[in-house]
């Protein structure tokens, strides 16, 4: 359970720093608003987790997702540079996340 809670963490932050772009600074009231909720839903989804998971593990996987999941969503709807130095970065990335999550004790 703790990993689903993670995961759906690590989505709801991708959501979060791309309402943020769609907010311009705060300045597009739904956007800023829907940035905040996704925000904190993400980080109490996240402080669930770490309830069972190790902090360091569900830290870094909880960024892993949101960091690679946002350079994904930017290259594919906003506009983001596809350059192959980049792909293969969120590769390492994701190759982090999963290895965390196969070599966790739970």
């Amino acid at each position: 359970m703790a990993w689903a809670l993670l995961g759906l963490a690590g989505g709801l932050e991708i959501v979060f720093a791309v309402f943020m772009k769609l907010s311009a600074g705060f300045t597009r009231l739904v956007p800023a608003l829907l940035t905040v909720a996704t925000g904190v839903s993400s980080v109490v989804l996240l402080s669930i987790s770490l309830r069972t998971l190790p902090v360091g593990t569900g830290y870094a996987v909880w960024t892993g997702i949101g960091a690679a999941g946002t350079v994904i969503v930017g290259m594919a709807f906003l506009g983001d540079s596809a350059a192959p130095a980049r792909l293969l970065c969120i590769g390492l990335i994701l190759a982090g996340v999963i290895g965390l999550k196969l070599f966790s004790p739970d």
